[in-house]
């Protein structure tokens, strides 16, 4: 496995941190109202530490049998970290118990499921319904009219917290074109928004779509290979 220097990670994060920043200003976005996201999926323990210590404290991982080893050598109550990978219902009870945000949920049996593996005595998971936003069949993620249903039985349970929405757009280099589905979707939250369900949070951009997401209004941007360097 690859990895990048511990040096580098510190460079990395400081460079997608001042990218961040940019484009909060430039689109008039509160300053600090967009969070790093460290995907951290398939990189070693040393890589998240590095992160940690550069003070990245949000955490993605898409494998469970990845993500426990680290969950439980990483033990630091400052870290939050969030399941962004697709959820097989064997897979939730060790979800609902060791992760603080499950962001990839498209089906009401998956948050049920969640909700009551949920130990009631610590605070809600936080979570996200996963979009289709390209209308792509290869994707994950309900459709705009699903999500609104969805949003509605989700938002009665009580072990978990309906934070916002979530997507991963069809790839594309051209900037307006990568707008698009964003716009949608942060118009899709205000919609549920008007159905007296309150989401705070918009799951959207990544390394090659990031100044898109961010000009349409996400809030959490997940970057994996421009903090720890490509993948093997």
């Amino acid at each position: 496995m690859n990895h990048a220097s511990k040096n580098t990670i510190a460079e990395n994060i400081k460079s997608i941190r001042s990218q961040v920043a940019a484009a909060e200003k430039k689109y008039g976005r509160q300053p600090g109202s967009v969070q790093l996201l460290a995907v951290s999926k398939t990189r070693p323990i040393e890589d998240v530490e590095a992160a940690f210590a550069e003070h990245q404290c949000h955490f993605g991982e898409n494998y469970l049998q990845d993500a426990l080893p680290k969950i439980a050598a990483i033990s630091d109550s400052a870290i939050t970290w969030h399941f962004i990978g697709p959820i097989q219902s064997n897979k939730t009870r060790q979800i609902a118990e060791n992760f603080d945000w499950v962001h990839g949920i498209e089906r009401l049996n998956i948050a049920q499921r969640l909700n009551e593996q949920r130990d009631p005595t610590i605070k809600p998971l936080n979570v996200c319904i996963q979009v289709n936003s390209s209308n792509e069949t290869s994707k994950s993620g309900v459709s705009f009219a699903e999500a609104i249903e969805l949003a509605k039985s989700i938002h009665l349970l009580p072990n978990l917290h309906l934070r916002g929405l979530m997507t991963i757009p069809a790839a594309t280099n051209d900037f307006e074109q990568q707008r698009q589905p964003f716009r949608l979707l942060r118009e899709l939250k205000d919609k549920i928004h008007s159905q007296g369900i309150k989401l705070d949070t918009l799951s959207m951009g990544m390394s090659n779509d990031m100044e898109a997401a961010i000009a349409e209004g996400s809030t959490l941007v997940r970057i994996g290979t421009a903090i720890f360097g490509q993948r093997n």
